[in-house]
């Protein structure tokens, strides 16, 4: 889904494998694997998606650019 974002242009998530793509304006698109569904619920309510994606997403996950 697009979402509202300076940093941060698409978030999908994949529930059965626990798979969060996220977007970026500039292109750059990385997998995050194991991230639960509450965290990826509140990453789309956040306020801010970029200090939030900081916060509890970046360097807290494995993850591949796709």
């Amino acid at each position: 889904m697009r979402v509202d974002s300076t940093a941060i242009r698409q978030i999908d998530y994949d529930p059965e494998h626990g798979k969060l793509f996220v977007t970026f304006h500039d292109g750059d698109e990385y997998v995050y694997v194991g991230v639960p569904p509450r965290v990826t619920e509140a990453f789309v309510r956040a306020p801010s998606k970029g200090r939030f994606f900081q916060r509890m997403i970046r360097d807290r996950y494995p993850y591949n650019r796709v």
